[in-house]
């Protein structure tokens, strides 16, 4: 053979032994970028609330479940994409940012939970950001709007509320929740000593102590709160709550005590009868009682006494009596001159423009010892004049 034919040869087998090597690496390179991971492929990612609405300039998180199907745990590498420009967005789990979890087999809920910041300059529209898990993909849409969606809160339209004494409050509260997962609360109020309150669902009749509370809805309860049985005037407040695993929402009811009005006429002890003799003016002390728990200003004193009477106070008016207290006064009676002896009712009067009370005395009067003495001789002269005729005529 040739040195031409022998050189030819000798380059031909060096381009084959090149060209064979290349094929080799490439296979081999082919193998390297294959998924080794088969498992990864078990498991699923999800959230319960995939699409929200929000605002510019907050904070939205999701609670990602993962099931996964496989017998054995894995690792699952956690990345986003699409991501809109401004907007940062991280995983974190066991209150640490993460990349990765390790799902054992079977269901986990919330076990990772992914946060998106979105920008105070965010223009309103439709936002969308797909979260992987391995070969799991979920797609979160944003609607990011300028509307008012509100934080979850305690509400009530009638705050304040009033009444005497002795009244029974209810007061209508909204509790709203307007997070993306639902919420169970724990309701309570906070009370002075003797008040109670206590809650119910607007649309049941039981007493709760909690109530669950679908993500993005609302629950109406009504809130009844009871004083205590003489809790004095004035203004009081009822602060309640309303706490969940994740939320602790708080509102403040008021209430305001008007008290009541009270008074009674009576005496010191308790006696509404007194002796008099005719044509002589007789004093009688009263107690002008305030029963109510508010002070009582321009208390009024008058009497109705029988006709030819004189009757009257030493004063008309009583200036003030404070809640509780007792005020003296003096009844001044002068029965008619003509007036026989016995039983005479009068009755007595306390009031101002929020109370009044009245008092039925009864006086008892006696006449003068002249008219007694007079008495005493015409029924002695009638007798001797019967006595008398009976002689006279008794012998006939």
């Amino acid at each position: 053979m040739s040195t031409y034919g022998s050189g030819f040869i000798t380059r031909v087998g060096k381009v084959l032994t090149g060209a064979a090597l290349a094929a080799a690496v490439a296979v081999s390179s082919l193998f390297v970028t294959l998924p080794v991971n088969a498992a990864g492929g078990s498991v699923e990612m999800s959230t319960s609330y995939p699409g929200i609405s929000t605002k510019p300039g907050q904070d939205v998180t999701f609670d990602l479940d993962f099931d996964n199907r496989a017998a054995d745990g894995t690792s699952v590498e956690l990345s986003s994409s699409g991501l809109p420009k401004g907007w940062s967005d991280e995983f974190t789990g066991g209150g640490r940012k993460i990349s990765a979890v390790y799902v054992k087999s079977g269901e986990q809920n919330a076990l990772v939970t992914y946060k998106v910041t979105i920008p105070d300059d965010t223009a309103k529209g439709t936002y969308n950001i797909t979260i992987r898990g391995n070969q799991s993909a979920l797609k979160l849409t944003f609607d990011v709007t300028d509307e008012e969606t509100g934080d979850s809160g305690l509400t009530t339209d009638d705050t304040t509320q009033e009444g005497p004494t002795g009244t029974t409050f209810s007061y209508s509260v909204t509790l709203q929740n307007n997070s993306a997962a639902d919420q169970t609360y724990a309701l309570s109020a906070k009370t002075a000593d003797g008040w109670s309150a206590v809650f119910k669902p607007a649309d049941g009749s039981n007493d709760v102590a909690s109530i669950d509370v679908a993500a993005h809805a609302s629950a109406t309860l009504n809130v009844k709160v009871t004083p205590p049985e003489k809790v004095a005037a004035g203004d009081y407040e009822i602060p309640i709550s309303a706490v969940s695993s994740e939320q602790n929402l708080s509102a403040t009811l008021k209430a305001k005590i008007t008290g009541t009005y009270g008074v009674e006429v009576t005496t010191s002890d308790q006696t509404l009868s007194f002796n008099a003799n005719a044509g002589h003016e007789k004093d009688v002390p009263v107690k002008i009682h305030n029963t109510g728990n508010i002070d009582l200003s321009a208390v009024a004193l008058s009497v109705t006494a029988p006709d030819g009477w004189d009757a009257s106070f030493d004063t008309g008016k009583i200036a003030t009596i404070a809640a509780g207290d007792t005020a003296d006064a003096t009844l001044k009676v002068t029965p008619s001159k003509n007036a026989v002896s016995g039983d005479y009712a009068l009755t007595v009067s306390a009031s101002n423009d929020n109370t009044s009370s009245d008092a039925s005395f009864r006086a008892t009067v006696k006449t003068g010892t002249a008219w007694g003495i007079a008495g005493v001789v015409i029924i002695v002269a009638v007798i001797a004049l019967l006595m008398g005729i009976i002689r006279k005529f008794g012998r006939h």
